[in-house]
Parts: C-alpha cells; sequence; structure tokens
C-alpha cells in the first residue's frame, strides 16, 4: 500500500493518457484504469510513502502553491524494476526547484517519505502500468512512443492514497 502526493494534469494531457492506457489494455497489459476500481487518474508523483496523515501534509504544506501551473513535456517511455511502465517528463528547472520544494516543507515537517522520491534520486514520470508482462513490453513501449512527445500543464494536487479511500485534495 502507498500514499503519493499527486500533480494532476490539464484535462486534454488526461485524456490522452487515458486514451492510452486504453490502448495498453488492448494488447494485454494492465494500466491504471483499471486498478484499484478504477480510482486513479493520470498524475506525477511529487512524494510517496507507506502512508501519509493529510492533515499534517496540508499543515506542512500551507501557504506553498502545491499545483503551480507548471508546463511539462513528456518525451520518453521508460521501465523500473518489477516492469512498471511509465511517461519521462522533462526534469526542467521549474520542476526539480517545485519538487525541492515540497520536499523542504515535509522535511522540516517530520513527514518521510521513500527515498527514491527524494530529491537527486526521483525521475519525473506518469505511470502507466504496475506490471507489464515481459512478453508484452515491447508493444508497450512502441504504443506509449505513438504518441510522444505529449505537452501538460499541472491544474491540481491532492493527498492520494487509493487502497485506502483517500483523496485529499491540496490545490
Amino acid at each position: 500500500m502507498v500514499a503519493a502526493l499527486e500533480l494532476y494534469l490539464d484535462t486534454d494531457a488526461t485524456r490522452r493518457i487515458r486514451v492510452l492506457w486504453d490502448a495498453l489494455e488492448s494488447e494485454g497489459v494492465q494500466s491504471l484504469r483499471s486498478l484499484l476500481e478504477q480510482r486513479h487518474r493520470p498524475h506525477v508523483s511529487l512524494a510517496v510513502a507507506s502512508r501519509f496523515d493529510p492533515d499534517r501534509v496540508t499543515e506542512a504544506l500551507a501557504g506553498l502553491p502545491v499545483a503551480p501551473p507548471l508546463r511539462l513535456t513528456f518525451q520518453y517511455a521508460g521501465q523500473f524494476v518489477g516492469r512498471v511502465l511509465w511517461l519521462g517528463a522533462t526534469p526542467t528547472a521549474e520542476l526539480l526547484d517545485h519538487h525541492a520544494r515540497v520536499h523542504e516543507r515535509l522535511t522540516r515537517a517530520g513527514i518521510a517519505g521513500f527515498e527514491h522520491y527524494r530529491p537527486g534520486h526521483w525521475v519525473p514520470h506518469c505511470t502507466l502500468s504496475m506490471r507489464v508482462p515481459n512478453a508484452l513490453m515491447s508493444a508497450a513501449v512502441r504504443r506509449c512512443l505513438e504518441m510522444l512527445p505529449l505537452q501538460a500543464t499541472v491544474v491540481g494536487a491532492a493527498l492520494a492514497d487509493h487502497a485506502r479511500g483517500i483523496a485529499h485534495p491540496l490545490a
């Protein structure tokens, strides 16, 4: 089970990623669309932990625009260990600065997250599938590359823990 501070994307980018989720499903790859009763929406996670306390996170981030209108460009597909498939966002100075400010606030409040989401380790991405079968990886990557590049604007944020039914808006 994981909780995440998620940045949400504009309507057009969200629609395009959902179309990609459907295309992956048609290839036999379970996408985030079909996980956890379709609670997921396309996003970029700034911080992830086993569990977050929504009130503590909200207090730690008070006064910080958690979802500034950052422009994101997804230009490549990637894979993490465990066959996790994702679209990679270009790590611009603005995006990395925002990520660092969020983590600075969380750290000052004693809120810890997974190491690979901390500044200096984080790979900005939008997860598409949590476990692509090895035999289907090349077809899944091809589907991703067919729709790139993808421009997006951050339009909202929330603390989400879909397995526990938490969707706490932050912006």
